[in-house]
């Protein structure tokens, strides 16, 4: 079958969505889908990571943080997960995170807040575990590039 052709928006937004989240969260999620969910991968490649996130106004970290206020809005804790990932490598801090999760008790409701709150508890360990790997990888392929 033929591979089809990719507009410059889905290769922007395939670069941006591995920026953000990170390669191997990207891979794993085209790799898991089928031909039932792969269109969803597809259009949410092309236009949310390449038509949206590209654009200039605001920067990736503030991005991370309106995604995560509106993600905890509406209560969307595998989301927040998945964007609590990309705020910290877009340089959000855990401090910031708290305190987004503390706020948003004041305006979406403190059901939302508290889901948030253990969304983000359950995944920290693992982001930080990922990030650390990934950084580690980045430091072999440097050196492998300087010998």
């Amino acid at each position: 079958m033929k591979k089809p052709t990719r507009s410059k928006a889905y290769k922007a937004g395939l670069a941006m969505r591995k920026k953000v989240l990170g390669p191997d969260h990207v891979e794993k999620s085209f790799r898991n889908a089928d031909e039932f969910s792969m269109p969803f991968q597809e259009l949410a490649t092309e236009f949310a990571w390449g038509s949206v996130w590209t654009r200039p106004g605001l920067s990736l970290r503030d991005r991370s943080l309106v995604t995560l206020a509106q993600c905890i809005a509406l209560n969307r804790p595998h989301e927040i997960r998945i964007h609590l990932r990309g705020a910290i490598r877009n340089g959000v801090t855990w401090t910031e995170v708290r305190e987004l999760c503390l706020h948003s008790f004041l305006y979406c409701g403190g059901p939302a807040s508290l889901d948030a709150f253990i969304a983000v508890r359950n995944a920290r360990q693992e982001i930080e575990a990922a990030e650390r790997a990934a950084k580690k990888t980045v430091k072999k392929t440097v050196k492998r590039k300087r010998r």
